[in-house]
Order: structure tokens, then C-alpha cells, then sequence
């Protein structure tokens, strides 16, 4: 049953574009989605396998004005890559060994940004690499990151301690798991992380 629920997910969203424009868009070549103010400080950044983290990242940017961002791997994850009951699979691999940082297009810079959003699907309990490896990339020294996840079963805890140990030096907030939000209690959501 487990394994049919994931399936069913994963096929849900399998592709995605980002779509939209803005600042970012110029900066980076792709389109992100969120029609923002120029001086706008807050950037939405996330890594979606499927299209279902994409969603709540363009909620995110939609209630907070930012600038949506997506972290695009070298090479996409396909099915057979996200295929957790297979020891072999990409994922699976990439989860056995951590230090791995598996390379990212790049993207827009951090300067200009206070309040970095930053959203993924949970796997494993824990962000997937190449989340780590967007961190690796660039200085968030003096940006508020806050974490916001997708998830099956799991808790956004976990990923979000792994990633405080991870970078000590970074200033992280827990956000919270977004798959099924109102607009009502999103925006709520957003409103209390500003205080």
C-alpha cells in the first residue's frame, strides 16, 4: 500500500516548469513565477522532484512578495532515480552517502535578499543533496533561511536539525510541512514567521 501512494505521488507531478517572471528570471535565464516589486528582499528558493514541493514554494512566493527560485539539478530526477525500495537507485544512493553534492544549474545569487525561503521534498528524513549543495554555493551569512518541506509521512524536524548541524553558521527557522494548505491559514503561517 506504501509503495502504490508513492507511486501515486510521484506521478502526480513528474514534470514541472516554472512559470511567471520577474528579477530573478533576468538573473538567472529561467522564469520563476512571481510578478514582485523590484526591491523586493525575499527570495522563495526550492527543489522539487515532482511538482508537488513547486506548488507550496509558489504559495510561499505569492503571500510573501518574493522572488521564486527553483534549484535545478545537473541532471532531473526521473522515476527509476526516486525509487527508494531500490538500494541502486539514485536517490537511495545519494541518501547512503551524504557528503555527496550532486551539481546544480546555476542560479540567481543571494545578495540581494534578507529572508531566504527555502523548500523541498523531505526524503529520508532529511533535505535531498542538492539542496545542500545550493547552500554550498552560496553566502547566507546574515539571511534569515526558513525551512519549509513536502513530505509522505514525515516530519520537517529531522531535515531541518540536519541542516542547523550542517551549517552552524546560518541562521535557520523551522517552517513547517506544506502539503495541503487553505490560502487562509497559509497566509496566517507567513504572517507568523515575520514576527
Amino acid at each position: 500500500m506504501k509503495k502504490f501512494l508513492f507511486m501515486c505521488l510521484m506521478a502526480a507531478g513528474v514534470t514541472f516548469s516554472s512559470c511567471g517572471g520577474g528579477k530573478a528570471a533576468e538573473e538567472s535565464g529561467k522564469d520563476t513565477g512571481a510578478a514582485v516589486k523590484a526591491d523586493t528582499k525575499v527570495l522563495v528558493a526550492y527543489f522539487s522532484a515532482t511538482g508537488t514541493t513547486a506548488k507550496a514554494a509558489k504559495e510561499v512566493a505569492e503571500a510573501t512578495g518574493g522572488i521564486l527560485y527553483q534549484i535545478e539539478p545537473e541532471k532531473a530526477y526521473t522515476d527509476e532515480d526516486l525509487d527508494y525500495e531500490n538500494d541502486n537507485s539514485r536517490s537511495s544512493m545519494e541518501n547512503k552517502n551524504p557528503e555527496m553534492r550532486p551539481a546544480i544549474k546555476k542560479g540567481v545569487g543571494t545578495g540581494p535578499y534578507d529572508t531566504i525561503y527555502l523548500g523541498f521534498p523531505v526524503w529520508w528524513d532529511k533535505a535531498p543533496l542538492v539542496v545542500y549543495t545550493y547552500l554550498d554555493s552560496h553566502d547566507f551569512t546574515d539571511k534569515k533561511i526558513v525551512v519549509f518541506g513536502t513530505a509522505h509521512s514525515s516530519g520537517l524536524t529531522p531535515s531541518f536539525e540536519a541542516l542547523k548541524a550542517a551549517y552552524p553558521n546560518y541562521h535557520f527557522t523551522e517552517g513547517a510541512i506544506l502539503n495541503v494548505t487553505s490560502k487562509k491559514t497559509f497566509n496566517k503561517w507567513v504572517e507568523s514567521l515575520k514576527k
